[in-house]
């Protein structure tokens, strides 16, 4: 089946969040979802099951665990016992249910901003200390871990490292090099690894994606994986995620600090993400060129005619990151885009240190879209310029 993703599909008068923030008026490039027509075979699926009528109590489909086990092994030679899987209904609440395990109140979490608000809130959320680091920008707009600063924010208090694999703002696929120097400092100071790998599906060409946990057993056993279907086949709004957990122990008290406090996963988000893991292959390669078009047109946009911002190399999601920093504007970038251009970005500043000044784009929509959303950019830096 050959995918439109230059079909306009009408969200704002739909339940969708991203479209029923702002003004009819405003373009929303912010929260991340996509406005593409999620998978045919998830789709049919979830038709089917809805025309069964009964909604009751349901349990996880029996393929799926096997499926997920195949496709670690598949795609990253990671090999897990299917046990290692504990279901949960998104990242967000796993990672928090992570912290919560391996944590107590007054330990500390280190982060590397900018990042994920939420993951932001991690400590907050449990009375623990944010012991965070920022990660290097270089000259290109690409960022890279330096490792003395990291081992410098870590305390003797620090229990934890929350890292985000692909990175979430800033589009970093990072290299084994990268993750088994990480790894190797979390293995030296007793930390626990929590790796947010939600975007590891949505990787460009010339990139691949490492899960953190499958560089070495020892460091399996010392991480907590959160990875989901919700970004991959745009299913956000069925909160059907996954822990990978093959440490018993950790396992065990992982599933504790959960328990009465996380919810199931409901029916009809695991019916979308068996469809989708064992069927959404055809869409997610034609998703993937789609977007890796996507990115080429913004980033080509932005070098030529949005003067003074530039744009992080993005190695996968599809989420811009873009600095304004040098182009002087009246208000935080977001403020002056969204009033001036009726385009809704995320602030920089929701990222934590690092993000001031700049603006996260959602380039995952049709491509008119898009070329609308930077076309009234263009125009609101040519009137405040020549204002």
């Amino acid at each position: 089946m050959a995918y439109n993703f230059d079909q306009s599909i009408d969200r704002r008068h739909s339940d969708s969040v991203k479209w029923r923030v702002f003004d009819d008026d405003v373009l929303p490039l912010w929260v991340a979802d996509m406005d593409f027509v999620s998978p045919e075979p998830v789709v049919r699926a979830l038709t089917e099951r809805v025309a069964h009528g009964v909604f009751g109590y349901g349990v996880e489909p029996k393929e799926l665990r096997e499926l997920l086990v195949t496709r670690l092994r598949d795609l990253y030679d990671w090999i897990v016992v299917p046990e290692a899987i504990v279901f949960v209904p998104g990242v967000v609440v796993g990672f928090n249910a992570a912290c919560r395990a391996i944590a107590a109140p007054g330990d500390g979490i280190l982060v590397q901003t900018p990042v994920y608000g939420p993951i932001l809130d991690v400590p907050r959320n449990f009375g623990m200390t944010r012991d965070e680091m920022e990660l290097t920008c270089g000259p290109n707009g690409r960022y890279t871990v330096d490792l003395d600063r990291m081992a410098a924010t870590i305390t003797d208090r620090t229990r934890a490292f929350v890292l985000c694999s692909p990175h979430n703002p800033v589009g970093r696929v990072f290299e084994q090099t990268e993750l088994a120097a990480m790894a190797d400092l979390c293995l030296k100071r007793d930390l626990t690894i929590i790796s947010d790998e939600i975007h590891c599906d949505l990787v460009f060409s010339g990139y691949r994606h490492t899960p953190i946990a499958a560089l070495a057993p020892e460091i399996e056993s010392r991480t907590i994986t959160v990875m989901a279907p919700s970004k991959t086949y745009n299913i956000a709004g069925l909160g059907c995620s996954f822990a990978v957990i093959p440490n018993p122990d950790l396992r065990k008290r992982y599933q504790s600090a959960s328990k009465d406090l996380v919810p199931h996963v409901d029916l009809l988000a695991f019916t979308a993400a068996l469809a989708a893991y064992r069927d959404g292959g055809p869409w997610l390669a034609d998703c993937l060129r789609y977007l890796e078009g996507n990115r080429d047109i913004v980033a080509g946009f932005v070098a030529q005619r949005l003067p003074g911002i530039t744009m992080s190399p993005m190695e996968g999601t599809y989420l811009a990151w873009l600095d304004c920093r040098q182009a002087d504007l009246p208000d935080t970038p977001a403020q002056f885009f969204l009033k001036q251009a009726r385009v809704a970005m995320n602030d920089g500043d929701w990222f934590g240190r690092g993000g001031e000044g700049f603006v996260r784009l959602n380039f995952g929509c049709p491509r008119a879209t898009l070329e609308t959303a930077l076309e009234r950019m263009e125009k609101a830096l040519i009137v405040m310029r020549d204002a």
